[in-house]
């Protein structure tokens, strides 16, 4: 028997596990999310007006009692070890997290991060683009039973999350009970109505939209991101831009922020993480020698500038002005 040769250019490329873990993360999050109240690990309990977190009660050790039998200074004492420097502490790890390494938290684990690019492939498929915006402008509507089934997905996603929410708030198991037997109250039907409204129409028309200019949290840590000129950023090799000849602009396509991830890092100032483009410029580049033009590395303050552009200035003035 002869031995089999094995060409060298027909050898499997590796894959990019880079989106699978992000799969792996948002997956695992966003259970914990939808089954935290359920599972009592975190949630807050309206009728007993008290936190719940791993299944104990989290009073800060404020019991009515107690309270009428201390002096101020015991309760100002407890309010502050027990509340106030959780906070002090979490959120300084919260803000260094997000200068060095940007928004983490919204491209590999926000819950509402996850239902943007679920409805972004669903939209794609149906119109070629993954925002309605978009589409209109292309003239590109896709057929009445797609959308009717988009509007169908958004809906039970939209009321799953106004669900879990009032659950934070209520007792979960109750609540179910009464939702399938049909004696939820009334506040909470108007609740779960309202919200799953509202849910409905943000997947719908404003899904991204949100994430630029609606959500604190993004916005905190897109500001503490772009403080740090050294922080971690998607960069293009514009020395080999010429390799972008015959590409369709995949990285651009590829991002669920619509933002143009080619350019320079203010110009992304809401950039996830999600490092969506990288895979998609890995993918068009898989047969380069010289891999993808898109990496994510630290910045360099002179050429990834932040919030405040950096100026060059010419240490020797006298040679200039020659």
């Amino acid at each position: 028997m002869h031995a089999q040769t094995v060409n060298p250019k027909e050898t499997v490329q590796p894959k990019d596990t880079l989106q699978h873990k992000r799969l792996i993360t948002r997956t695992a999050f966003f259970a914990l999310f939808l089954l935290a109240p359920a599972l009592n690990i975190f949630r807050y309990d309206l009728t007993e007006t008290r936190f719940i977190l791993f299944g104990f009660p989290l009073s800060f050790n404020l019991n009515i009692d107690w309270v009428i039998q201390s002096t101020p200074a015991e309760v100002a004492g407890q309010i502050l070890f027990w509340f106030v420097l959780p906070i002090l502490v979490l959120v300084p790890i919260v803000l260094w997290i997000a200068f060095k390494w940007g928004r983490l938290y919204c491209g590999w684990l926000c819950p509402h991060f996850s239902v943007v690019e679920t409805i972004n492939d669903l939209m794609t498929r149906i119109t070629g683009h993954p925002t309605l915006w978009e589409a209109l402008r292309k003239g590109t509507t896709g057929k009445l039973v797609h959308w009717a089934g988009l509007i169908l997905v958004c809906s039970l996603i939209g009321f799953s999350w106004a669900l879990a929410l009032l659950s934070y708030l209520l007792p979960p198991i109750p609540l179910y009970l009464d939702l399938v037997t049909g004696q939820l109250s009334l506040y909470p039907t108007i609740f779960l109505a309202v919200a799953t409204t509202v849910f409905t129409c943000d997947f719908l028309f404003a899904r991204h939209l949100f994430c630029k200019y609606g959500c604190a949290f993004g916005l905190a840590q897109s500001i503490a991101w772009m403080a740090n000129g050294r922080g971690r950023v998607v960069t293009f090799d514009t020395k080999r831009a010429a390799a972008c000849r015959d590409c369709t602009k995949a990285c651009d396509i590829a991002c669920p922020m619509r933002l143009p991830t080619r350019s320079h890092k203010r110009a992304k100032f809401s950039c996830t993480q999600c490092l969506q483009c990288v895979s998609a410029c890995r993918e068009v580049q898989k047969n380069n020698p010289e891999g993808s033009l898109l990496t994510w590395e630290p910045g360099t303050p002179g050429k990834q500038t932040v919030l405040i552009p950096v100026r060059q200035v010419d240490a020797n003035p006298r040679q200039s002005r020659a």
